[in-house]
């Protein structure tokens, strides 16, 4: 099973060159059979662009998962505290290996959805 996340396109690049190894979340899909990330950059590319599979998922509270993280974030600790601003805790998705599409995908053509607003559950691909 995959699940498909919005990622602003900034960090969803970073996540396919390699120097964000680490999606953070607020809130997680509670599947444990999902395995892979498939990556819908939102706008302005507003394209399914690639996907990534799943080293493991880490929940911590905000210091020690940014301690176990910062390496390979992808983002500044500002930005980190300012996301997770209000929680106690959060998740980290570890990428374990990427595969980005030589075209992007449309995400209604290709999947038959809106853009998610956290996740969507897929099948396809």
């Amino acid at each position: 099973m995959k699940v498909l996340l919005s990622i602003k396109p900034e960090f969803a690049e970073k996540i396919f060159d390699g120097t964000k190894r680490f999606e953070f979340r607020r809130r997680i899909y509670k599947n444990e059979a999902v395995k892979s990330v498939i990556v819908y950059a939102s706008a302005p590319i507003s394209k399914v662009i690639g996907e990534f599979e799943i080293e493991t998922v880490h929940h911590d509270e905000l210091d020690s998962l940014w301690d176990s993280t910062v390496k390979f974030a992808g983002i500044s600790e500002e930005f980190y505290r300012e996301y997770f601003n209000g929680k106690e805790s959060g998740y980290a998705i570890e990428v374990k290996s990427v595969r980005k599409y030589r075209e992007p995908l449309g995400i209604r053509e290709s999947f038959g959805i809106g853009p998610p607003q956290s996740f969507a559950y897929v099948d396809k691909l």
